[in-house]
């Protein structure tokens, strides 16, 4: 097993809905063969941007079975399997794991406010029932659970839970994180904007919506960090930086499914109860995604 198959870009794909608010099995598709194709080093479906939580598990089966087969090995996929309940998320890990998933993705989702005794619990249970590596995504924004280095820390002792995703915000906690488990953590940054510091901080890899958008500026950021060129790295992280802040701002699957039809790309629809942006907020986009075609020409 590769206990750690991730580093670099690992992109999130939007979930497209057509008019009924279905899935878009074959557009869907179309949107993970670009995101392959223009150099995404992972592809990570069933995430905050391909709103896990508004899916049946019918259409997570679907959406995981989608990836694997267009992704056809060409990069590893990273499948979120996330639930509420230690058994729905087993089973969804399992289904990945049997569908061909590099990795697995957990955030622990709570309406009860969760322990960390019940958390490590949580991890364990869903180790113990698969054979991938699993990466602990950390997002209280999304979760409602916000896990301490402290708790992520015991999470690493679990055998095949191997990566972090820190989405909080916070780079000092990925600071810690290298400060005290040094080589032995492989962590991620699901931050937007931080994502020239967390670099800097020692992230193994970025999780970004942004490829659907902008993919030759994410993978030269991690091109310029790979070779020590600071300068160049602020350079280009600078160039994307109002992009990162508006679709972090203006939610993921929104800003993504506009930015893509801006662009020229079918984007889909979105699912009741997320609406598309504003009439102001598709300018700003517009205008941000012009100024950036600049910058890059």
């Amino acid at each position: 097993m590769n206990n750690v198959p991730f580093k670099g870009i690992i992109a999130y794909p939007i979930t497209p809905f057509d008019k009924n608010e279905q899935v878009d099995i074959p557009l869907f598709k179309t949107l993970v063969e670009r995101l392959v194709s223009t150099g995404s080093h992972g592809i990570a479906p069933l995430g905050s941007t391909g709103v896990l939580p508004y899916l049946t598990d019918t259409e997570k089966e679907a959406i995981t079975e989608a990836t694997i087969q267009q992704v056809g090995g060409r990069v590893p996929t990273l499948v979120g399997v996330s639930n509420l309940t230690t058994e729905r998320t087993v089973y969804h890990a399992q289904f990945a794991e049997k569908a061909g998933a590099t990795a697995v993705m957990i955030i622990p989702m709570s309406y009860w406010k969760l322990t960390d005794d019940e958390i490590v619990a949580h991890y364990d249970k869903v180790a113990a029932k698969i054979n991938i590596p699993i990466m602990a995504y950390n997002n209280p924004a999304t979760g409602g659970v916000d896990m301490s280095t402290t708790l992520l820390k015991r999470l690493l002792e679990i055998p095949n839970v191997t990566m972090i995703k820190e989405s909080t915000g916070d780079v000092q906690r990925m600071h810690t994180l290298k400060k005290e488990l040094g080589d032995d953590v492989a962590f991620y940054n699901g931050s937007n904007p931080l994502a020239l510091a967390a670099f800097a901080a020692g992230a193994t890899g970025w999780c970004t919506a942004a490829p659907n958008l902008i993919p030759e500026l994410n993978l030269s950021l991690y091109e310029m960090i790979k070779i020590n060129d600071l300068n160049a790295a602020q350079k280009v992280f600078l160039d994307q930086l109002d992009l990162l802040k508006f679709i972090v701002a203006k939610g993921l699957p929104r800003a993504i499914k506009t930015g893509l039809e801006i662009l020229g790309t079918a984007g889909g629809e979105l699912r009741s109860p997320l609406q598309p942006l504003s009439t102001a907020d598709q300018q700003q986009l517009t205008k941000i995604l012009e100024d950036v075609a600049a910058l890059q020409a």
